[in-house]
């Protein structure tokens, strides 16, 4: 029993990490879709594409992201848990 409501809490946390990059990257298209509105709007065909930086520089922060959660990101943070954990029962 004890085992199904940890597994169940662990899917639970992964599905919700799922959904908030979902979310974030909902949000990078949107907002950056209307950046380049912008740019075509004000004339900015064949100018300089200024949109292209907060694309990159979000997009850093979205692959990041991607990473940690469908990369084994997760198991990564498990793993560090559990040394820290063994390290302070060494401890006492």
């Amino acid at each position: 029993m004890t085992d199904d409501v940890e597994l169940r809490r662990l899917a639970t946390r992964r599905a919700d990490m799922k959904l908030a990059f979902r979310s974030h990257l909902m949000a990078y298209v949107i907002v950056n879709a209307g950046l380049v509105a912008i740019y075509l709007m004000t004339g900015g065909f064949g100018d300089y594409f200024w949109p292209i930086w907060p694309m990159l520089g979000w997009g850093v922060g979205l692959a990041a992201h991607a990473f940690t959660v469908y990369m084994d990101g997760e198991g990564i943070r498990d793993r560090l848990i559990e040394q820290e954990l063994e390290k302070l029962r060494r401890k006492n």
